[in-house]
C-alpha cells in the first residue's frame, strides 16, 4: 500500500508539504483530498488519523499516520535523500532550517493571520485591528526574504530546500486571500514566477 498524504488546498501547511513532495518527485505518494468546506475533517475516519482534524497527514504503508508539516517533512527527506532538501551537512542542514524558521514565523505566520484577519476560508470574523498589524510588520520581513532569493536564486543559495516550500506556502496562501506580496519586491517576484507557479496545481 502506498503512502498517502490526506490535505487540503490552499491551506499553507498542507501547501508547504505538497511543493515538497513535487520538487523532490515522490510521485508514488497518494494525495488524499480532505473536504474542510463539507466538514470531512471532523469525520470519524479522519480524527482516527489526525486527532485535532487538522492536515496534512501522511499515512504510511503500515498505516501509521504522522501530522504537523514539517516534521512530515524531515521523514520523508530521511526516506529519500536525493535530492537533498534539508541538506548534507550540519552546518547546511543549521543554515536551511534557520531560514525556514525565519519564514515561517516571520511570513507565513503573518500571512495566516492576516488572511483570516480579512477574507477567511474558515468564515472567521474580520479584525481590521490584527490585518492592519501584520500588514505592518510584513515589508521588513518580505524585504529580508527579497535579499535572500537575489543572491539565490532560491532561498538558501543555488538549490530549492524547504525554506523555498514555505516561503511558496506563505505567497499562495497570501494569494488566495486577495493579498498581493511579491510584486513589491522584484527578486521575490522572479522567484515566484520561476520556482513557485509550477508548484500551484491542486
Amino acid at each position: 500500500m502506498p503512502m498517502k498524504l490526506y490535505h487540503f488546498p490552499p491551506a499553507p501547511n498542507p501547501a508547504k508539504v505538497l511543493a515538497y513532495i513535487r520538487e523532490k518527485g515522490l510521485d508514488d505518494i497518494e494525495l488524499v483530498l480532505v473536504d474542510f468546506f463539507n466538514q470531512e475533517q471532523t469525520s470519524p475516519a479522519h480524527l482516527a488519523r489526525s486527532p485535532r482534524g487538522t492536515v496534512p497527514v501522511l499515512e504510511l504503508d503500515d498505516g501509521t499516520c504522522l501530522t504537523e508539516s514539517l516534521p512530515i517533512i524531515e521523514y520523508l527527506e530521511e526516506q529519500f535523500p536525493n535530492p537533498w532538501m534539508i541538506g548534507r551537512t550540519p552546518l547546511e542542514r543549521a543554515q536551511v532550517r534557520s531560514r525556514e524558521r525565519y519564514i515561517e514565523m516571520n511570513i507565513l505566520s503573518r500571512v495566516i493571520r492576516l488572511v483570516h484577519a480579512t477574507r477567511s476560508p474558515l468564515g472567521l470574523p474580520p479584525n481590521p485591528g490584527v490585518a492592519a498589524s501584520e500588514q505592518a510588520r510584513l515589508p521588513e520581513a518580505l524585504s529580508h526574504v527579497n535579499a535572500m532569493v537575489g543572491t539565490g536564486p532560491f532561498v538558501c543559495g543555488a538549490q530549492p530546500t524547504i525554506a523555498d516550500c514555505t516561503l511558496l506556502a506563505a505567497l499562495n496562501f497570501a494569494r488566495f486571500g486577495q493579498i498581493e506580496l511579491a510584486a513589491e519586491y522584484a527578486h521575490l517576484q522572479e522567484w515566484f514566477d520561476q520556482f513557485a507557479l509550477r508548484h500551484l496545481q491542486t
